[in-house]
């Protein structure tokens, strides 16, 4: 593929799953043929993953994105982060390596501002170990829109389509919040921010297209769904009023604003309605009623794509599996998904897309 996109991975906490997804994934020839890849983080740690999956790729350390020449047999790996990180042991929860995780991020997301590379993926990072470190962030969504310097951010897990299987062209599902406690969520909820998260997926669900990372944007516009927060959308009140006070309203401000949105439904149902075709996207209201549904419908394929920043960013959908790290079983079809995915984004803003969250007044005045 011509002008490929320069992509950045980071390693994310040393003591999971990451390395070895990253240098497994590398083995794939889609990764080459859709982008122009570099690891981001400590190259020793990614020499100890070639080590473990028994491969013949050399890592070959950089000072900048231009010196990157990968191909499946060499693995560019620019240094980041301080030397302690070679020291955390595999499947631990360890300071060093939120640290790891956190320096990383930053200098990957720091290339992307400063348009030294197109877009990143991120391997997963420990929450705890983050918060170790010293890093007050519930998780890399959080973390990357203040790095960005946004207000408005949202994390959408995105599933493409199965490859040599008919169904829908994709399903995504937005979150309007997410690392927060249930307790918490009926006071975080407001019309804005929904009508905001409606927004921010109807304009990549057009972006992603088909989902194969070769596709070109779909042509219909996005069809989005609305998840109720109560069980059978509240019964007319009878289970909570948040659907009549607070979600219809919000869907009412979002249709009439030009979206083609439904809702609220019960969440039970629009998910199988989504996962059918009749909806290309969901607006779940909390973590667990979006994750968990599109998570049943393809762990390993799905993708988790951060909507609102001023650079592209995507990632698996899993955490670090301290579990199952370091023993070389790691499934690394998350992270070609989130290199695809990240591949799309990337080559849209190259052809001069400009995701809506960047126009002044998206969601009030779009």
């Amino acid at each position: 593929m011509p002008d490929k996109p320069q992509l950045a991975i980071t390693l994310g906490d040393p003591a999971g799953i990451g390395p070895e997804i990253i240098v497994a994934a590398w083995a794939d020839p889609v990764v080459h043929e859709l982008c122009r890849p570099l690891v981001v983080g400590q190259p020793e740690i990614v020499r100890r993953a070639v080590a473990l999956l028994g491969s013949s790729a050399t890592v070959v350390e950089i000072s900048s994105p231009d010196e990157a020449r990968p191909s499946e047999k060499s693995i560019p790996c620019l240094s980041a982060g301080d030397p302690s990180a070679l020291d955390v042991a595999p499947r631990s929860i360890d300071a060093r390596g939120g640290r790891a995780a956190y320096d990383a991020l930053v200098a990957a997301a720091r290339l992307a501002l400063d348009g030294k590379i197109d877009g990143l993926v991120t391997a997963p990072l420990h929450k705890e170990a983050l918060h170790a470190a010293g890093y007050d962030y519930p998780g890399h969504t959080e973390l990357l829109a203040t790095l960005c310097g946004v207000e408005r951010s949202a994390m959408m897990l995105y599933l493409p389509p199965e490859p040599g299987r008919g169904g829908p062209a994709g399903l995504g599902v937005v979150h309007v919040t997410l690392h927060t406690s249930l307790r918490s969520v009926p006071d975080l909820l407001s019309e804005g921010a929904i009508v905001d998260c409606a927004w921010l997926i109807s304009d990549v669900m057009q972006v992603l297209g088909d989902g194969t990372g070769f596709g070109t944007p779909r042509t219909h516009q996005t069809r989005i769904g609305v998840c109720a927060l109560n069980p059978h959308a509240g019964e007319a009140g009878l289970f909570g009023d948040e659907e009549q006070t607070l979600i219809a309203p919000a869907v009412a401000r979002a249709r009439a604003s030009g979206l083609f949105i439904e809702g609220p439904l019960p969440a039970d149902t629009l998910m199988v309605r989504a996962r059918d075709g009749e909806f290309d996207a969901v607006v779940a209201m909390y973590h667990d009623q979006g994750h968990i549904a599109l998570k049943l419908l393809g762990m390993h394929r799905a993708v988790n794509i951060t909507l609102g920043l001023p650079i592209v960013r995507t990632s698996v959908a899993h955490g670090t599996a301290l579990d199952r790290a370091w023993l070389g079983t790691a499934e690394s079809a998350g992270m070609i998904a989130a290199v695809r995915a990240a591949a799309t984004l990337s080559r849209a803003r190259r052809a001069g897309w400009v995701p809506v969250s960047l126009l002044a007044g998206y969601g009030e005045n779009p």
